[in-house]
Protein backbone atom coordinates (compact mmCIF):
# COMPACT_ATOMS: atom_id res chain seq x y z
CA UNK A 1 0.00 0.00 0.00
CA UNK A 2 1.44 3.11 -1.03
CA UNK A 3 0.34 6.77 0.96
CA UNK A 4 0.75 9.94 -0.53
CA UNK A 5 1.87 13.02 1.70
CA UNK A 6 -1.50 15.46 1.86
CA UNK A 7 -1.24 18.99 0.46
CA UNK A 8 -1.31 21.47 3.37
CA UNK A 9 -4.47 22.83 4.40
CA UNK A 10 -4.90 26.92 3.89
CA UNK A 11 -6.18 29.05 6.23
CA UNK A 12 -10.01 29.59 4.88
CA UNK A 13 -10.66 32.25 2.84
CA UNK A 14 -14.50 34.82 3.36
CA UNK A 15 -16.27 34.19 0.11
CA UNK A 16 -17.98 37.81 -0.12
CA UNK A 17 -21.49 37.32 -1.34
CA UNK A 18 -24.30 39.79 -2.50
CA UNK A 19 -25.10 40.63 1.31
CA UNK A 20 -21.04 41.30 2.31
CA UNK A 21 -19.79 42.41 -1.03
CA UNK A 22 -19.66 46.30 0.03
CA UNK A 23 -17.89 45.27 3.45
CA UNK A 24 -15.33 43.57 1.17
CA UNK A 25 -14.88 45.89 -1.49
CA UNK A 26 -14.33 48.90 1.66
CA UNK A 27 -12.09 46.44 3.24
CA UNK A 28 -9.70 45.68 -0.25
CA UNK A 29 -9.66 50.09 0.05
CA UNK A 30 -8.59 49.89 3.65
CA UNK A 31 -11.83 51.25 4.72
CA UNK A 32 -13.90 49.59 7.32
CA UNK A 33 -17.66 49.96 6.68
CA UNK A 34 -20.66 49.57 8.74
CA UNK A 35 -24.04 49.49 8.23
CA UNK A 36 -25.35 52.89 8.97
CA UNK A 37 -29.53 53.97 9.17
CA UNK A 38 -30.01 57.73 8.17
CA UNK A 39 -34.01 57.03 9.35
CA UNK A 40 -32.81 57.54 12.95
CA UNK A 41 -28.42 58.09 12.84
CA UNK A 42 -27.66 54.60 14.25
CA UNK A 43 -24.97 52.39 13.81
CA UNK A 44 -25.27 48.75 13.05
CA UNK A 45 -22.98 45.42 12.54
CA UNK A 46 -22.25 45.10 8.77
CA UNK A 47 -24.44 42.02 8.62
CA UNK A 48 -27.37 44.38 9.74
CA UNK A 49 -30.24 44.18 7.29
CA UNK A 50 -32.69 45.92 8.99
CA UNK A 51 -32.06 48.61 11.78
CA UNK A 52 -32.90 47.21 15.37
CA UNK A 53 -33.93 50.56 16.86
CA UNK A 54 -36.39 52.15 14.28
CA UNK A 55 -36.95 49.11 11.82
CA UNK A 56 -36.07 50.47 8.84
CA UNK A 57 -34.51 48.70 6.13
CA UNK A 58 -33.17 51.25 4.03
CA UNK A 59 -29.54 51.67 5.49
CA UNK A 60 -26.56 52.50 3.90
CA UNK A 61 -22.86 51.41 4.25
CA UNK A 62 -20.97 54.19 5.69
CA UNK A 63 -16.89 54.59 6.72
CA UNK A 64 -16.58 54.08 10.16
CA UNK A 65 -13.60 55.70 12.28
CA UNK A 66 -11.48 52.19 12.93
CA UNK A 67 -11.44 52.83 16.71
CA UNK A 68 -12.73 51.29 19.67
CA UNK A 69 -11.62 48.88 22.50
CA UNK A 70 -11.69 45.53 23.26
CA UNK A 71 -15.28 44.34 24.70
CA UNK A 72 -14.16 40.58 25.47
CA UNK A 73 -11.61 38.58 23.94
CA UNK A 74 -10.37 34.70 24.21
CA UNK A 75 -7.14 32.44 23.35
CA UNK A 76 -7.12 30.15 21.29
CA UNK A 77 -5.53 26.74 22.02
CA UNK A 78 -7.06 24.15 19.67
CA UNK A 79 -6.90 23.82 16.16
CA UNK A 80 -10.19 23.51 14.82
CA UNK A 81 -9.25 23.72 11.72
CA UNK A 82 -6.04 22.54 10.13
CA UNK A 83 -5.43 26.04 8.31
CA UNK A 84 -4.49 27.86 11.70
CA UNK A 85 -2.08 25.15 13.11
CA UNK A 86 0.46 27.11 12.48
CA UNK A 87 -1.08 30.13 14.42
CA UNK A 88 -2.20 28.50 17.38
CA UNK A 89 -2.54 30.25 20.09
CA UNK A 90 -4.26 32.76 18.24
CA UNK A 91 -6.66 35.52 19.72
CA UNK A 92 -10.19 36.04 18.62
CA UNK A 93 -11.49 39.69 20.12
CA UNK A 94 -14.74 41.78 20.36
CA UNK A 95 -14.07 45.28 19.70
CA UNK A 96 -16.69 47.59 20.35
CA UNK A 97 -16.42 50.45 17.69
CA UNK A 98 -16.55 54.07 19.07
CA UNK A 99 -19.43 54.28 16.98
CA UNK A 100 -21.11 51.47 18.94
CA UNK A 101 -21.37 48.57 16.94
CA UNK A 102 -19.60 45.20 18.08
CA UNK A 103 -17.17 42.81 15.44
CA UNK A 104 -15.20 40.11 15.85
CA UNK A 105 -11.45 40.16 14.54
CA UNK A 106 -7.87 39.36 15.99
CA UNK A 107 -5.48 41.97 17.82
CA UNK A 108 -2.18 41.74 16.01
CA UNK A 109 1.04 43.39 17.33
CA UNK A 110 0.56 42.61 21.12
CA UNK A 111 1.09 39.33 22.65
CA UNK A 112 -1.80 37.16 23.95
CA UNK A 113 -0.97 37.41 27.57
CA UNK A 114 -0.66 41.65 27.52
CA UNK A 115 -4.31 42.02 25.58
CA UNK A 116 -6.85 43.37 27.94
CA UNK A 117 -10.66 44.09 28.01
CA UNK A 118 -10.87 48.04 27.48
CA UNK A 119 -7.30 48.11 25.45
CA UNK A 120 -7.76 50.83 22.94
CA UNK A 121 -7.22 49.98 19.28
CA UNK A 122 -7.40 50.88 16.06
CA UNK A 123 -7.88 48.92 12.64
CA UNK A 124 -5.51 48.09 10.43
CA UNK A 125 -6.10 45.53 7.14
CA UNK A 126 -4.72 41.77 6.17
CA UNK A 127 -4.78 41.29 2.72
CA UNK A 128 -5.78 37.50 2.73
CA UNK A 129 -5.67 37.24 -1.38
CA UNK A 130 -5.91 39.65 -4.28
CA UNK A 131 -9.85 39.45 -3.85
CA UNK A 132 -10.42 39.45 -0.07
CA UNK A 133 -8.93 41.68 2.81
CA UNK A 134 -10.27 41.29 6.42
CA UNK A 135 -9.91 44.14 9.37
CA UNK A 136 -7.87 43.41 12.09
CA UNK A 137 -7.14 45.72 14.89
CA UNK A 138 -4.05 46.79 16.72
CA UNK A 139 -3.13 48.45 20.11
CA UNK A 140 -2.81 52.25 20.45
Amino acid sequence: MTTQAQPPVGRPIPTPDAASQAFFDGAKAHKLLLRFCPACSRWLAPASDACDSCFSDQLEWKEASGKGEIYTFGIMHQVLHPGFKDEVPYNVVQVELAEGPRIMSNIVGTPNDQIKVGMKVEVMFDVLSPDVTVPKFKAI
